[in-house]
């Protein structure tokens, strides 16, 4: 992530490995709402062996126009270099910044920490030990030197970006286990018992020989079992962000150029009244 104080803008980049990653970011960026004009892709190279000079110059300075470090910008055309598809996202405002970050984090991301890390493994040296941070030696002759020579002066500016990095995930995940549980309860039972009641005394002709008959019926209570589903506690993620102010100090270079003039005063005050 790279920010532009000169405009206020935000800018996001991400490495791929494959262009099928990046093309399915750029189709769920798309369908965030993002316009197509603000998405750039930089397609790599087929070849993915470690870059020869040449081909991780023509990479460095075809991302010139990005602002980022210079650190980031060599690791990305070091990325390219070696296959890999970069996608940028430029003007993206806080209330998106999230949104495309999640996208982008979401369909495979290359780590680029982890990605520099394995090519040191193979012997790759960083933007610490190319020509870019050392500079290029040159030489002068000043036997051949003519008069319409000149000597460019360069002087270094320094340009702070931003990028955001990782620094750990939380997950909340939910799934149903089953648990054993008991309950005791105290359930009644009816129990019908035949009574015989020895008896004497004398029948009644028209009541005792009538036919008749009577019925008890048993019970008995048998525990039923219900559930009740209820929600007793809600987890969700907030995230929060506060701001920080952080000094970065570095070194810049500029030419210092030294005149060594040999000549008399009588032929330098000569020379200045002909330019007159």
């Amino acid at each position: 992530m790279t920010y532009d104080s000169t405009t206020g803008q935000t800018s996001v980049s991400a490495l791929f490995d494959s262009q099928d990653d990046a093309q399915r970011t750029v189709d769920r960026l798309l369908e965030a709402g993002v316009d197509m004009s603000r998405i750039r892709m930089d397609a790599g190279s087929m070849d993915t062996t470690p870059a020869q000079t040449d081909q991780g110059k023509g990479f460095w300075d075809s991302l010139g126009d990005l602002l980022m470090p210079e650190e980031d910008r060599y690791s990305y055309a070091e990325g390219l270099s070696r296959g890999g598809q970069l996608l940028t996202v430029s003007g993206v405002t806080n209330t998106e910044y999230e949104t495309v970050l999640d996208i982008l984090d979401d369909e495979g991301t290359v780590n680029l920490d982890e990605r520099e890390a394995s090519w040191r493994s193979e012997g790759w040296g960083g933007y610490e030990a190319s020509t870019y941070a050392t500079g290029h030696p040159t030489t002068t002759d000043h036997s051949a030197a003519s008069a319409d020579e000149t000597i460019p002066v360069v002087e270094e500016r320094l340009r702070v970006g931003k990028r955001d990095t990782s620094h750990g995930r939380v997950r909340v995940r939910a799934y149903t286990v089953e648990t054993p549980v008991s309950e005791m309860v105290e359930l009644r039972d009816e129990h019908v018992e035949l009574v015989r009641t020895p008896v004497d005394r004398p029948a009644k002709v028209d009541e005792d020989y009538q036919e008749r008959s009577f019925e008890a019926e048993e019970h008995r209570e048998e525990a039923v079992v219900s559930k009740e589903a209820r929600v007793v506690e809600e987890i969700g993620l907030r995230k929060t962000s506060d701001t920080r102010q952080e000094t970065v100090s570095d070194t810049v270079r500029h030419t210092e150029v030294e005149v060594d003039d040999e000549r008399t005063a009588l032929e330098r005050d000569d020379l200045d009244r002909s330019r007159k």
